[in-house]
């Protein structure tokens, strides 16, 4: 049998007043909301909509839909999972219960993926909107050598590796002012979105979405795939789980919450921006959103304001992300995977201080050299791998848990964790035969590291199990 860790035992383990070990539950419905849109809007939207018309051109709207509901099925079991497991270990905890140690440790590398490797492609698309915004507002830009890494062109990426640097930075002094600034920075890249639909649709012409698909159904599969990256974050309020007031009412709404949002978001935005200047000029075209504005208002003072919002978008969601991923890793230390050091909680500052700059430096390195299309469909498959493994879960503690409280079920259960499952695995088969032969050796890789350190450093497999009553039985192994 797998070595499975219990729910109760995961939530034990999270308490707050463990010495040492304790995170401060100061996070509200609005913070998880804030968080959960400062974790997704960025690079996707900002960066990655030329990525996206490019492939699908007008029909871009169907491909964000369809990402959206890929997202939607597994959405719904991150909530319900969410509720029932409130602890910062997000899927990697969820699959311990549901799935068992190795596969949870497979998650937790995959996480590197979504909540590392991500880091540094999105604050790669962040130097992108810096230069844009200095070009628009003092008509200068940094140069090249300094603001692209080798694969673009220049030599090392330093605005990538500053904003990594100003987020491990707020980090480290708490997560009231990590929330506080993730709320502020949400705030304004959506009023800069919704002016920037109000912009877009002042120029808007039918004749811009003819025609519609002119790559058929296979460009909207390419798109799906390009437009599932700006999706990508969600899951990160489930990291949030011990430093959520009422986790067990809050993060299935917020979750939910920010899904329907961002969609509605999304769809607005490509619809303004093809509209206004035809699918053709926008797919491939660089800070594509400050183009479209300078384009129909004549002045490059509207673009500069849309680099301002997209600065301040990328940047929160370097934040977001660099907050769950130091979260996992707490939770993964917390059961001997991985090093001791990422569970080590600063008490005057109640975060894990020693985890969070460690982040900061492996993933600032990346960021500083690489070019952002060489992480994208790693970074996609890798999470679509997580969600797969997140809906199996829930079908899986269902049958072992079915006494579990739950605050949130995932309606018509089982079909949706199922269409879930599917649509993932249609998502993964879209990014091609290289990114799965990739992603093949990468999970090769980390089930090497998990049997030549995680199974033998485990602390399941040397400690007795806590059940729901306070009795102890042995933990379940191989």
């Amino acid at each position: 049998m797998p070595r499975i860790k219990s729910p109760h035992l995961l939530v034990a383990e999270s308490g707050a007043d463990r010495a040492g070990h304790g995170l401060k539950r100061t996070m509200g419905l609005f913070h998880l909301v804030c968080f959960g849109i400062g974790a997704i809007v960025g690079t996707g939207i900002f960066v990655g909509l030329s990525s996206s018309v490019a492939e699908a051109g007008p029909a871009v709207v169907v491909s964000f839909v369809l990402a959206a509901i890929t997202c939607v099925f597994t959405a719904f079991s991150f909530a319900e999972l969410g509720g029932a497991i409130p602890v910062s270990g997000s899927s990697y905890s969820f699959a311990y219960a549901g799935l068992g140690e190795t596969t949870a440790f497979l998650v937790g590398w995959c996480l590197l993926l979504e909540y590392g490797v991500s880091v540094s492609a999105v604050a790669v698309g962040w130097s992108q909107y810096v230069n844009e915004l200095l070009d628009s507002v003092l008509g200068i830009q940094l140069p090249q050598a300094l603001s692209a890494g080798p694969g673009d062109g220049g030599a090392v990426n330093l605005p990538a590796v500053l904003v990594i640097a100003m987020a491990a930075v707020l980090l480290v002094r708490g997560v009231r002012e990590s929330a506080r600034a993730t709320a502020a920075m949400a705030v304004v890249k959506l009023a800069v979105l919704v002016a920037f639909v109000a912009i877009g649709f002042t120029a808007f012409q039918d004749g811009n979405l003819s025609p519609f698909s002119p790559t058929g159904l296979a460009g909207i599969g390419a798109g799906t795939t390009a437009a599932f990256f700006s999706y990508i974050g969600f899951d990160a309020i489930t990291t949030a789980g011990e430093e959520a007031k009422n986790p067990r009412r809050d993060i299935p709404v917020a979750i939910l919450v920010c899904i329907g949002l961002v969609t509605l978001l999304y769809c607005a935005v490509a619809l303004a921006a093809i509209g206004a200047i035809g699918g053709d000029r926008v797919g491939g075209t660089p800070a594509a959103l400050s183009h479209v504005v300078d384009e129909v208002t004549g002045s490059a003072i509207g673009g500069g304001v849309v680099a301002f919002g997209a600065v301040v978008a990328i940047a929160s969601v370097v934040l977001a992300v660099m907050y769950g991923q130091t979260r996992i890793l707490l939770s993964m230390s917390r059961d001997g995977l991985v090093p001791r050091v990422f569970e080590k909680v600063s008490p005057r500052t109640a975060t894990p201080v020693a985890g969070t700059l460690i982040v900061a430096v492996v993933f600032a390195i990346p960021a500083a050299f690489a070019p952002l299309d060489a992480v994208v469909n790693l970074c996609t498959i890798g999470t679509l791998a997580i969600m797969a493994a997140v809906n199996i879960a829930v079908i899986a503690l269902r049958r072992r848990e079915p006494g579990l409280d739950r605050t949130f079920r995932v309606p018509l259960y089982p079909v949706m964790p199922l269409l879930g499952v599917g649509f993932c695995l249609y998502l993964s088969y879209e990014t091609g035969v290289t990114t799965w032969l990739q992603f093949a050796v990468f999970l090769v890789a980390g089930l090497l590291v998990y049997l030549l350190y995680g199974r033998r450093n485990s602390r399941l497999g040397r400690t007795a199990e806590v059940t729901p009553a306070g009795a102890e039985r042995e933990p379940q192994a191989v």
